[in-house]
């Protein structure tokens, strides 16, 4: 099958490179097709025809989206409407990844494709209207909400954390931001299952379980073997740019129900993932 992954360098499009290799991929960075500009997009994807197209593209710099609103609209929301069109053009399915964001954070139990979007943050607004211009434009594709991403291919909260660990005995972590932390490769192989598949929709797609930050870095410190104190703080006393939805846990319920295979719990994923950077 010839894929077209766009955003393939990045810490997920790594990841799919390597799972997806038995494949004829064409790996295509920002260098090698910009998807904000549609005409580009159109030839490119007319040119190679690929029988599915990924985009792992983004403009993933939360707080940075607050203050370069434009640029991250054009990539998070333009870039997916190119491809669409272009998907249509080819009758070709898109598989997109969106996120936890579009949601704005205030429901205490596992969020569903249809709870109530809601945004707070630049970020979250402009994947929204990626994901809007993907319903509109396709009736062939999948739109992935995710979070938490760490991998091996780029930077992530975990190597950040445990860098911290060479320079400071105590270090504050949020306690009051709730989500599903998950594995790039984790969720390279969940992608895979679709190339065959015409279940198309939105689905939620994270590992399994739940933590707060603070759990999360002192889950990771244990394994790792880190002596450094965390100090639980609340997002008050840690502000950023750009809001953060208090809790982001996703149901992976629908995922299930349609036969695709169920992703493992988070700590286990963690595990491996920490076997291989230490």
């Amino acid at each position: 099958m010839k894929i077209l992954i766009t955003g393939a360098y990045g810490m997920l499009g790594s990841d799919l490179r390597d799972v997806l290799s038995s494949h004829d991929v064409i790996a295509a960075g920002s260098k090698d097709l910009d998807i904000t500009d549609r005409e580009k997009v159109l030839e490119f994807v007319k040119e190679n025809f690929p029988d599915i197209v990924i985009n792992a593209a983004a403009y993933t710099a939360v707080d940075d989206c607050e203050t370069n609103f434009d640029e991250a609209y054009q990539v998070n929301a333009i870039g997916p409407r190119n491809l669409a069109i272009a998907c249509r053009e080819i009758d070709s399915p898109l598989v997109h990844i969106s996120t936890d964001y579009v949601f704005d954070g205030s429901k205490k139990t596992p969020l569903v494709e249809d709870d109530p979007i809601g945004p707070k943050s630049a970020y979250g607004k402009t994947k929204l209207e990626g994901e809007k211009f993907i319903e509109e434009i396709l009736d062939k594709y999948f739109i992935l909400r995710t979070a938490w991403l760490y991998g091996l291919n780029g930077p992530n909260f975990v190597k950040t954390m445990l860098a911290l660990t060479e320079s400071y005995d105590e270090v504050t972590v949020v306690y009051d931001q709730v989500g599903s932390p998950t594995y790039t490769h984790d969720l390279a192989l969940a992608i895979s299952e679709l190339l065959e598949s015409d279940k198309y929709g939105i689905y939620h797609l994270t590992n399994a379980g739940e933590c707060s930050w603070y759990e999360y870095c002192m889950e990771f410190y244990a394994l790792a073997g880190k002596e450094t104190k965390v100090r639980p703080v609340t997002t008050e006393e840690f502000p950023r740019p750009a809001p953060r939805p208090h809790y982001s846990v996703l149901s992976n319920e629908k995922w299930i129900k349609a036969g695709f295979t169920p992703m493992r719990s988070y700590k286990e994923a963690l595990e491996d993932y920490l076997n291989l950077i230490l």
